[in-house]
């Protein structure tokens, strides 16, 4: 053979070769990819809820559905699904698939009926497992927020007799709860020895109201305010005015903050309206009613409202300071202006027949030359004064136990309609609820400062709102929108009062998104619920106050105008 036919030989078999060994190396198959396992879905009642979510109005037996990946391996479900509620302690659960064929799919039933309006969360435990083993990815947790139980807690009974009831259990507080020394209102139901001037105004007034509602008898009454008089008259005061907070049992000051340790201008204006309503309440000629309005006057005419124009050398200054104390005089610097709640210490300091202020003071101070107008529209109200959409309610109850608002007009505003504006715009925003919060409606409304289940302790409104409704708002508002006000306090009373009726009435103040319900009460929110309601009713307070003759003069000089002066 010649060497051409070798090498075409040797050509030939290579080619054979190498197409025999492509031809027989297939590719390995892949190793199977490991099991992806986590939870694709969770409905509770329908809701379809996402991993640190809240599931809301949630029944009391609801059905859960959790959707995986991959089939559940059971045993493990039923250690690594669980519900526990706000104590931490766990639900007891049914586990099951909802037909044979869905191993990835688990149903979860409670054995018992959660409670009502009350916070759960669903958990997926991570060392759950499906049936090959495998680990989920992720921790799950579900917030469940149960429905509010709309039967009534209490048997129905007349509108008139609710208020009754509302008024007399109220009452209690500066009643029966009153400090055993001074007869002071204490703070709140926790305070011990610590004492509110402010609240204690209210009270004097609360007191009125209980009188003419023969909860207490007028003699009762005559001797509880005789004995705060007696008390007053040895307590600290500082030119006349006291101090935020005073110990009950000695009359000293009790600071309420680094500095404020003095005279609380506001404060003392708010027990001068009570102590005032009283002087016209208790008229009759006894020695003990004389002795009683004289012990007022001498109180309310050593206020020198003049020095709380600030006159640092440069003379007085055309405002009034809400703090001043002995160790850090102005330091505070806090400006009594408008609007807020503080009208009645303007009109005070007009009033006043030994250290009054000129309507320049009121004008410049208080109006701002007319800068607390607001004047804008709020879900349909005009709002005449005050930050957009009114702020708490409290501005439209504080000063406002004592002057009648109806009629009352000055170059700054309407009153009346300023109370009722800002009452429906605050009515309204909670009602359409654009921040959706759980449970408010047309009868749960009502957002002031009030105890605060997050925060502690906070001013409330439609620009500051994270849920909480104070029962004081809505109740105290009662004379501005009564069927919107009897709404709730129908409400709060019948559906909720399970949660919110107590010892001194209703509770500070609540959350439903929450389920946070305040153990607490406060004299300056129980007081005004009774003296706005006897307002509503009688007009009482209203008359009592808008009868001094110096508050008629005070009044007229500052410019008001109403059918009551």
């Amino acid at each position: 053979m010649s060497a051409k036919a070798y090498t075409g030989l040797f050509i030939l078999l290579c080619s054979l070769f190498c197409c025999s060994k492509s031809n027989d190396s297939t590719p390995p198959p892949e190793p199977p990819k490991p099991e992806v396992f986590h939870l694709n879905s969770v409905t509770v009642d329908g809701q379809h809820a996402n991993y640190n979510f809240k599931c809301k109005n949630v029944k009391t037996t609801p059905t859960i559905m959790l959707v995986f990946s991959a089939p559940v391996n059971m045993t493990s479900a039923a250690s690594n699904i669980y519900i526990r509620d706000k104590n931490n302690a766990t639900v007891a659960l049914t586990y099951n698939n909802p037909t044979p064929t869905d191993s990835n799919i688990v149903e979860l039933h409670v054995k018992n009926p959660l409670q009502n309006i009350a916070l759960y969360q669903l958990t997926v435990d991570p060392a759950l497992t499906s049936q090959k083993g495998t680990k989920i990815d992720t921790t799950v947790n579900v917030g469940i927020l149960t429905v509010i139980d709309s039967t009534d807690k209490f048997p129905r009974i007349s509108d008139s007799a609710l208020l009754d009831l509302v008024q007399k259990q109220t009452f209690k507080y500066f009643w029966d709860f009153a400090h055993p020394v001074s007869g002071m209102a204490r703070d709140r139901n926790t305070s011990g020895d610590v004492v509110t001037t402010g609240g204690t105004g209210f009270g004097i007034m609360a007191t009125i109201a209980a009188v003419n509602r023969n909860f207490v008898s007028r003699t009762d009454a005559l001797s509880q305010t005789q004995k705060i008089v007696s008390f007053l008259k040895t307590a600290d005061r500082f030119h006349g005015a006291f101090p935020h907070w005073l110990n009950g049992a000695t009359g000293k000051v009790q600071p309420f903050g680094g500095k404020d340790n003095g005279t609380d201008l506001v404060e003392t204006s708010f027990l001068m309206q009570g102590l005032l309503t009283a002087r016209q309440y208790f008229s009759q000629s006894s020695a003990t009613e004389i002795q009683l309005r004289k012990d007022i006057d001498s109180l309310w005419n050593a206020v020198d409202w003049t020095w709380f124009r600030k006159d640092v050398g440069n003379g007085p200054e055309n405002v009034l300071y809400w703090h001043w104390s002995p160790n850090y005089n102005w330091d505070i610097g806090l400006r009594v202006a408008g609007w807020n709640e503080a009208l009645m210490t303007y009109v005070l300091a007009a009033s006043s027949p030994t250290h009054s202020v000129p309507k320049l003071v009121y004008d410049n101070g208080w109006a701002q030359n007319g800068g607390m107008r607001n004047g804008k529209t709020f879900l349909g109200y005009q709002l005449p004064l005050g930050p957009d959409y009114g702020g708490p309610l409290f501005f439209a109850h504080y000063s406002f136990l004592g002057i009648n608002p109806n009629g009352l007009t000055d170059a700054y505003a309407n009153y009346q309609t300023q109370n009722i504006n800002h009452t429906l715009i605050n009515n309204k925003y909670c009602v359409t609820n654009i921040t959706n919060h759980f449970g408010y409606s047309t009868e749960c409304w009502g957002l002031t400062a009030s105890d605060d289940g997050k925060q502690g302790y906070l001013a409330h409104s439609p620009t500051n709102d994270n849920g909480t409704i104070s029962p004081t708002a809505a109740v105290s508002s009662l004379p501005y929108a009564p069927d919107q006000s009897m709404s709730a306090i129908r409400y709060f009373y019948y559906t909720l009062g399970d949660k919110l009726w107590k010892d001194y009435g209703f509770v500070d103040a609540f959350n439903l998104e929450d389920a946070w319900f305040a153990g607490s009460f406060l004299a300056i929110d129980q007081g005004p619920q009774i003296v706005m309601i006897e307002n509503y009713r009688s007009g009482l307070l209203w008359n009592l106050f808008m009868s001094c003759p110096e508050i008629k003069t005070g009044m007229i000089s500052l410019g008001f105008q109403s059918p009551h002066l």
